[in-house]
């Protein structure tokens, strides 16, 4: 009953310093860009009729 105890505590911490980590972040910055996807990239040159690079 007591590592439940615990484990509840550690688990609601952890929750709780990671929503402050969280708002801390500021809302008006750019994401990091994403390196493409080559599947994406498959998909979208067969929907425009080109076939794709290997």
């Amino acid at each position: 009953m007591i590592r439940l105890l615990i484990t509840g505590l550690v688990a609601y911490a952890a929750y709780r310093a990671v929503r402050k980590v969280i708002d801390e972040v500021p809302d008006d910055f750019d994401p990091l860009p994403m390196p493409g996807d080559e599947r994406a990239l498959r998909r979208q040159s067969a929907a425009m009729g080109v076939a794709p690079r290997r």
